[in-house]
């Protein structure tokens, strides 16, 4: 009789906290797995010297040396073949003396496999590594090679062609230009490829190491800001460790196989991607890019079980013609940012059971979160003990001065739950904030003082996000200069420079317009021209092309008069985004990027609706 008691009592006491607790066990596990990671990585700085990424991909070359590790364009390299490819690289400049142990070298590089074999060939001659987008050109590029005080740059032949417009510029900086596999005719361009090629197989001196701390600088990863240039964000070897443990937290085994087609510049890509296989020891299918209609082809010939995205990425695989082996695939999980709930229903109706992990967080943050739980549209989930380890919260923001709201003793105030607010993140020796290289101005725009009490010191992410009642997180939007588009940060600000490079601009505003069907903000621009001018519609979409990426290209121009400035002189935005490109709207001379016709052309109902209905591309 009292054991059914007893048991009665256990079952109403679990009842209990199901009901009253019902994420109680995802929350406990998901702290538990974090935790261990955070002992794994302080475990790993205490050794002498300290053990990185790199040592992790030795050990696994050491003990797995057969195992697949990149699977690229029909080609199948082991841990064994990229370690000693990576060996002959390091030889190849060591030897040349092109390269010294505690320098940074910038890797202007496609995704290939000899982007990893060059990143770790760096890695093991003590260097820091400088990630450079690829779609950078002219001033942007060698502002990326300034800010890290880059002693090479290390590029492929593809690339070559936008290296030798400002090679002159980089030479005179004291920095080498060098090719090491592929041939190159550029003068200028030292090409390695025959050196690589004869090199020793051995592995470098691990003295060459020997200074390199858990803190030392591992990689410069580039981000857009309010400045209008990139800005390189500091990652250290242990926020490489946080980073890349990523699909260690979310499940990721040893026997996954994970599918790379984002650009290995990028954070997405080398962290949560690259260096987070090594991390599990799998195996990587790498692509140049991503492509829609090769993606599950992709998928399904290399068995692929693991795929990372970003909210556009899934739109377009739903917008991909459907097909009788939708669902023909082994991909288990997805991870990334940036899913519109929408998309992530209809993609897992249309593909099945994957189970979608969204995940927060910024190149140079000090706070992330994840989606564990499986909440469709949820970035993550408040949970006490991640406050407790990482305190942040969700403050007031007043858009129109852009700054946050502060109570009558000048401290910011909380927003009650079920409210959007700007989360900022304190900032201490668990959860650091390490800055923009030789960028003094950035790094303290991104410290927020005095947030609860006098003297503390906070991250501001710039993002805006909405907490509800159970404590699920919810991306709201982003304040400040900055949108994204195609997965990129676009900075108005540079934008606004290149357009008054043109001598027919006199004014410029720049911003970012939501288009329906699409993630994110496109581009657009409100231009004042100069007295007695034109718009030039062909010379302004030549301009544009040249000198931005794709994704920062304004798509519409609105021609005024006069542009409209507050009292303190700060350009106003919101009537400008309210209005859009909807020629119904906007009374003044409104115009499109159209790509087929290499100009701009005037904007009208037709092309409207076209855009709308998604079938104008942008």
């Amino acid at each position: 009789m009292i054991y059914s008691v007893l048991l009665g009592l256990a079952v109403s006491c679990l009842l209990f906290l199901y009901v009253r607790f019902p994420y109680f066990t995802q929350d406990f596990l998901f702290v538990l797995r974090t935790v261990e990671v955070g002992w794994r990585v302080n475990r790993f700085g205490r050794r002498s010297p300290c053990y990185t990424i790199l040592d992790r991909f030795t050990d696994i070359t050491r003990s797995h040396p057969q195992k697949p590790f990149l699977v690229f364009e029909g080609q199948v390299f082991s841990y064994r073949d990229v370690d000693r490819i990576s060996n002959r690289v390091a030889n190849a400049l060591r030897e040349r003396a092109l390269v010294h142990p505690g320098q940074t070298v910038s890797l202007f590089h496609g995704n290939a496999p000899q982007y990893v074999c060059t990143w770790l060939a760096l890695a093991k001659l003590g260097c820091t590594v400088a990630l450079l987008n690829t779609n950078l050109r002219s001033r942007s590029l060698l502002h990326c090679c300034d800010c890290c005080c880059a002693t090479a740059l290390i590029t492929d032949a593809d690339l070559a062609p936008a290296v030798a417009e400002v090679l002159p510029s980089l030479h005179m900086r004291g920095t080498s230009v060098l090719l090491l596999f592929g041939s190159c005719e550029t003068d200028g361009i030292v090409n390695l490829s025959a050196a690589v090629r004869c090199a020793s197989e051995e592995a470098p001196p691990l003295s060459l190491r020997r200074d390199i701390s858990i803190r030392s600088p591992a990689l410069y990863i580039y981000t857009s800001g309010t400045t209008g240039l990139p800005k390189a964000a500091v990652i250290s070897h242990h926020r490489l460790w946080l980073m890349s443990s990523l699909q260690r937290i979310t499940g990721v085994s040893s026997t996954d196989i994970l599918y790379i087609y984002l650009p290995l510049y990028h954070s997405a890509g080398f962290l949560a991607g690259l260096t987070g296989a090594i991390e599990r020891g799998i195996t990587v299918v790498l692509r140049r890019k991503f492509s829609a209609s090769q993606f599950w082809d992709d998928c399904r010939e290399h068995n692929v079980t693991v795929i990372q995205y970003i909210g556009e990425v899934m739109r377009y695989l739903c917008n991909t013609p459907k097909s009788e082996r939708d669902r023909d695939h082994r991909v288990r999980l997805a991870l990334g940012n940036g899913i519109r709930a929408e998309t992530w229903e209809e993609f897992l109706q249309r593909f099945g059971n994957v189970h979608i992990c969204e995940c927060y967080g910024a190149t140079e943050g000090n706070i992330g979160f994840i989606n564990y739980s499986v909440k469709t549209g949820s970035i993550g989930r408040v949970t006490a003990i991640h406050k407790m380890l990482v305190p942040f919260a969700f403050i007031k923001f007043d858009p129109e001065t852009e700054e946050p709201v502060r109570d009558a003793a000048g401290l910011c105030v909380e927003v009650a739950p079920g409210e959007t607010g700007l989360l900022v993140a304190k900032i201490s020796e668990i959860s650091p904030f390490s800055g923009y290289v030789k960028n003094p101005a950035q790094t303290e725009k991104k410290k927020l003082r005095n947030v609860f009490k006098k003297g503390d010191l906070y991250f501001n992410t710039g993002d805006l996000i909405l907490a509800d009642r159970h404590g699920f997180l919810y991306f709201q939007d982003r304040i400040g200069d900055t949108f994204r588009w195609k997965g990129e940060n676009v900075a108005t600000t540079e934008v606004c420079e290149i357009l008054l490079m043109l001598d027919s601009v006199e004014a410029a505003n720049v911003y970012g317009v939501r288009v329906s069907g699409h993630e994110g903000r496109i581009g657009m621009a409100a231009l004042k021209l100069t007295d007695g001018t034109e718009f030039d519609r062909s010379n302004t979409y030549k301009h544009v092309k040249k000198l931005l990426p794709p994704y920062a290209r304004p798509h519409f121009i609105r021609i005024q008069d006069e542009l409209d400035v507050t009292g303190t002189f700060k350009q106003v935005k919101g009537q400008l985004v309210q209005e859009g490109f909807d020629p119904n709207i906007v009374q003044s001379k409104l115009f499109f990027l159209d790509e087929s016709k290499q100009m701009f052309v005037p904007m009208t109902q037709e092309l409207y609706t076209s855009i709308l209905n998604g079938h104008t591309r942008l």
